[in-house]
């Protein structure tokens, strides 16, 4: 018996084309298609990548309140710090301000690593901006900015 390919029909997707979350969601998806190849070449996923930048931007900081602030729940927060400590890329030492608390500060290695993937994410930013538009890329940061910040404490 001969199998035939299956045609795809495109799908009525009813009122989810007019549900924020849903089309973020797919924006999301589509826009981590791109880039985590590139992030994948450094053994580096979207969350590790994101940790790295705020403690690089935040030096000291307290384990917690990076968690927090990335929407990072603890019990995943906890092993990925540990992760990256044994690759060299994150020093944890008790904080000068609360020695309950850990701080934490990239190593040499961590900073070398992140400037790589700085450039991998400038060069997804660039594939995205030309998909969009220069203007489009530009005006769709500012309400999407706010929106991440709907749940944050002010």
């Amino acid at each position: 018996m001969t199998q035939f390919p299956e045609v795809m029909m495109a799908l009525d997707l009813g009122p989810l084309d007019s549900h924020v979350g849903y089309l973020l969601r797919r924006a999301q998806l589509a826009v981590f298609a791109d880039i985590l190849p590139s992030l994948a070449e450094h053994d580096v996923s979207p969350a590790d990548y994101a940790v790295l930048t705020v403690i690089d931007r935040n030096p000291g900081a307290g384990q917690s309140q990076v968690a927090e602030t990335l929407g990072i729940q603890k019990t995943n927060f906890v092993p990925l710090i540990r992760r990256m400590e044994a690759r060299g890329l994150v020093l944890r030492t008790p904080s000068a301000r609360d020695r309950r608390s850990v701080a934490l500060t990239l190593t040499p290695q961590g900073n070398a690593l992140l400037a790589d993937l700085h450039a991998a994410a400038q060069a997804h930013i660039e594939r995205v901006r030309s998909h969009l538009g220069s203007a489009e890329y530009d005006s769709l940061l500012e309400p999407l900015q706010r929106l991440a910040s709907v749940s944050r404490p002010s």
